[in-house]
């Protein structure tokens, strides 16, 4: 029953877990971090029982026009053009292109990468041909020429060198990866993701007790530590139902479902935790989310997907 009590509380009362152990009431529901612990454990064995991963990037190849002027000199349309845009505008309209790449018969492309969330392993497959591949090898092989050649000092040719295997070992080793296997990102994502998230928790307290802090003699730090492990308990319960949103449904769809419940849900829970006014509530709630969004959660995870790609 204390179990029930407790999914019934996190699911459908939202502040109340942390508002009864703020008031003392601690034997009716199960402890806030063996709960999350609890969340998180279930959200990874759903992903590795039914072999789903977090992310998965598929490397498409876009055929690139090229425009040939009057001199016959070569260009491409500048993807950050925009004629709408006040900034952007002002960017060039063409791009030139060299001539040997120009004339290369294979044509050229732009290589970007589409992600899948919450798909099943090996559902989605590298959309590369060997021909795409090879080319990206021959980039490689360039790219590692150019730097390679960039400077007669020996000095400064070694610290090139340094660079280019770098470039060559971990860049384009990403690629390689990528191209070959959509899902490579998806053992170092499942690896640190939740060590990430546990340490944003009390960032996310220290947020809490900034914006509160006239209520500092109410609320001690470990109220807002309870709470903030409440909000991610909540969150990863929400991944939870994305996990089989996802099999069904547009990866839109459950995007907006993250942001809709997760941000109604600490909306109400702050509402009911710290008892203010609506008004000042929902400021709060839009500087704390928009804070810990852009300068805490999104670096995080942008820096895991990047050593994901680097160094897996």
């Amino acid at each position: 029953s204390r179990i029930l009590r407790t999914g019934k509380a996190l699911l459908f009362q939202p502040g109340e877990l942390p508002l009864a152990f703020h008031q003392g009431r601690t034997r009716r529901y199960v402890p806030a971090l063996r709960l999350y612990f609890f969340v998180t454990l279930v959200f990874f064995l759903i992903l590795g029982g039914f072999n789903i991963a977090i992310m998965q990037l598929q490397i498409v190849a876009t055929p690139v026009k090229i425009i040939f002027d009057a001199h016959g000199r070569a260009f491409i349309r500048n993807p950050a053009y925009d004629p709408d845009d006040a900034v952007q505008s002002r960017l060039p309209k063409l791009i030139p292109l060299d001539k040997s790449k120009a004339k290369d018969p294979a044509g050229m492309y732009s290589f970007s990468t589409r992600p899948y969330f919450f798909q099943r392993i090996g559902r989605y497959h590298s959309a590369l041909t060997p021909a795409m591949r090879a080319r990206i090898e021959r980039s490689r092989q360039r790219v590692a020429r150019e730097i390679a050649g960039a400077s007669r000092d020996r000095r400064k040719a070694a610290e090139a060198k340094k660079i280019g295997s770098w470039v060559e070992t971990h860049l384009y080793g990403g690629l390689s990866r990528l191209a070959a296997n959509p899902a490579a990102l998806n053992e170092p994502l499942t690896t640190w993701i939740p060590r990430v998230l546990f340490l944003l928790l009390p960032l996310y307290a220290v947020l809490l007790a900034a914006f509160y802090w006239r209520q500092r003699k109410k609320f001690y730090l470990v109220d807002h530590l309870t709470f903030s492990l409440t909000v991610h308990t909540f969150t990863f319960v929400a991944l939870i139902l994305a996990v089989g949103i996802a099999q069904f449904f547009s990866g839109s769809l459950v995007f907006w479902f993250l942001l809709g419940s997760i941000g109604v849900y600490v909306f109400l829970s702050l509402r009911r935790f710290y008892q203010q006014s609506w008004f000042w509530t929902a400021v709060k709630f839009v500087c704390i989310s928009g804070i810990y969004t852009l300068f805490f959660l999104l670096p995080a995870l942008g820096a895991v997907i990047a050593y994901g790609f680097l160094y897996a």
